[in-house]
C-alpha cells in the first residue's frame, strides 16, 4: 500500500507538470471555457465533495477546476494527528483522472511542508501534526511518503492566468515587496531559494491585506484586470478588500466557489454575483 500511494504522488506530480495549458509555473487557459474556482480548502472533504458534484466533469468536458491548499485541516486521527494527506490522495487521483483540467495551484502551507518549516493553524503546529500521522499510519515508510507529497507540491504551478484577463494564485507579495518581486519565477524553473523566505513563490503564496496601490501595480506587472485570490480566512466565504481584488474561501460550512465563463469579461461585481454557496450544493 504505501508504494501505491507513493506511486499515485508521482504521478499526480507528473501530470502536473505536463499539464498542456501549463506554460512554467502559469496555467494558461482560453477563452471558450469554464472555470470553477475554489478558495483554500485545508482538509474539508465535504466541501471538496461538492466542488466535484459542481463540477461535474464527466459530463461537462470545457469545465476546469482549480484547487488551492488541500493539506493542514480536517479530520485528525485518535491523537490529534492531521490526516488531510488522505484529502490530497483523493486530489491526486483527481487530477489524474482529468489532467489537462484539474488545476491545483501553490499555497503557503504548501510551502511550509516542503520547506519543513513551523505553521500554526487554530493553535496547532500543522506540519508537526501532519508528519506524526503519517508515521502512525505508515512507520518506517512514512519518510517515503513526506518525500512524494512535496514531490507533489513542488510540482504545482503558481498561477491561472485566464484569457479574459482574470488572475487566479493563492495570494500577492505584501507591498513592501514588491519591488523585490521576480517576476520571472513565472517563466524560468523554481528553485530553492524561490521557496525559501524572502523568495518570491514564498513572497508569492503569503502576502495579506494589499493596498489598492499595490494591487494596481501588480495588475500591471502581470497585465490582468482582476484578482481572485485565497490565503486570507474568510468567515462569510469571500470579500472584496479591494476595486480589483475578490477573495475567495472553501474550507468551512459558509465556504464558497466562483464559476465564470473565459470568454466572457466581468467586472469584480459580476464576479461576486456568481459566487456558489458550497453549503448549497447537495
Amino acid at each position: 500500500m504505501p508504494q501505491t500511494i507513493i506511486d499515485l504522488l508521482n504521478k499526480a506530480a507528473e501530470a502536473n507538470n505536463t499539464d498542456k495549458f501549463r506554460r512554467g509555473n502559469v496555467i494558461y487557459l482560453p477563452a471558450g471555457a469554464r472555470l470553477i474556482a475554489a478558495g483554500d480548502i485545508h482538509g474539508h472533504r465535504r466541501n471538496f465533495e461538492r466542488i466535484l458534484a459542481f463540477a461535474d466533469l464527466p459530463n461537462n468536458p470545457n469545465t476546469h477546476v482549480l484547487l488551492q491548499e488541500i493539506i493542514h485541516g480536517g479530520p485528525e486521527d485518535e491523537e490529534r494527528g492531521c490526516l488531510s494527506y488522505k484529502l490530497l490522495l483523493d486530489v491526486a487521483r483527481y487530477k489524474l483522472s482529468f489532467p489537462d483540467r484539474v488545476h491545483i495551484i501553490m499555497g503557503n502551507h504548501d510551502i511550509a511542508f516542503i520547506n519543513n518549516s513551523k505553521i500554526m493553524k487554530d493553535g496547532k503546529e500543522m506540519n508537526r501534526s501532519m508528519h506524526l500521522a503519517l508515521e502512525r499510519e505508515f512507520t518506517q515508510k512514512a519518510p517515503d511518503i513526506e518525500l512524494a507529497i512535496k514531490q507533489l507540491l513542488l510540482s504545482q504551478p503558481l498561477a491561472v492566468k485566464c484569457e479574459n484577463r482574470i488572475w487566479l494564485s493563492h495570494s500577492l507579495p505584501d507591498g513592501r515587496f514588491v519591488d523585490k518581486f521576480d517576476r520571472l519565477i513565472f517563466d524560468r524553473p523554481l528553485n530553492t531559494g524561490d521557496y525559501e523566505k524572502p523568495g518570491s513563490a514564498y513572497l508569492l503564496t503569503w502576502g495579506r491585506n494589499f493596498s489598492q496601490q499595490t494591487l494596481d501595480k501588480m495588475a500591471e506587472l502581470l497585465d490582468i484586470d482582476i484578482f481572485i485570490l485565497g490565503h486570507q480566512p474568510q468567515q462569510q466565504g469571500w470579500d472584496r478588500p479591494g476595486r480589483n481584488l475578490l477573495i475567495i474561501a472553501s474550507d468551512h460550512n459558509h465556504g464558497c466557489l466562483l464559476p465564470f465563463d473565459l470568454d466572457k469579461s466581468y467586472t469584480v461585481e459580476m464576479l461576486i454575483d456568481s459566487i456558489v454557496p458550497l453549503a448549497s450544493i447537495s
